[in-house]
């Protein structure tokens, strides 16, 4: 759960910098690129589990 709180800490931070900074987000924008990144995050998990 830590580990969880310090990524999302981290990513607010970042966000807000390229905000002020007036540059794009380093991340998806949209729902599906958002999707895209979880289904190969579990594609991961699941080929790790069946090992």
């Amino acid at each position: 759960m830590t580990t969880c709180l310090i990524a999302l800490t981290t990513g607010l931070v970042v966000g807000v910098l390229f905000a002020l900074l007036r540059l794009p987000i380093p991340a998806p924008a949209s729902l599906p690129g958002i999707v895209g990144a979880v289904g190969c995050f579990l594609g991961s998990v699941i080929v790790q589990y069946l090992r």
